[in-house]
């Protein structure tokens, strides 16, 4: 569980990142996941965008990202969604 002050800390991180994984019209699938928990090892923090074909909430999908790759989400404004998971690598220093 993030802190407010973490959270804030990597939301300004998070700001010139690009959305890396669309969830689209079959919503959020078991290879979606794999790719997600992947780019979370690689990166840390990401991006994922929801298109306006998706059958669900962003924060239904949000919380359902976050339960299947167990991390953390820093934010959620519009249809944009930013998870954070902390790896070996130690790429962002919290504080």
């Amino acid at each position: 569980m993030l802190t407010g002050k973490q959270k804030r800390f990597l939301r300004g991180e998070a700001h010139h990142l690009n959305a890396i994984f669309q969830v689209g019209k079959d919503g959020v699938n078991t290879n979606q996941v794999k790719g997600v928990l992947e780019a979370l090892d690689a990166q840390e923090l990401i991006k994922v965008k929801l298109l306006d074909s998706c059958p669900d909430d962003v924060n239904t999908v949000a919380l359902e990202l976050s339960v299947q790759t167990k991390s953390d989400v820093v934010q959620i404004i519009g249809h944009t969604i930013v998870l954070y998971k902390a790896s070996d690598k130690g790429l962002y220093k919290l504080p």
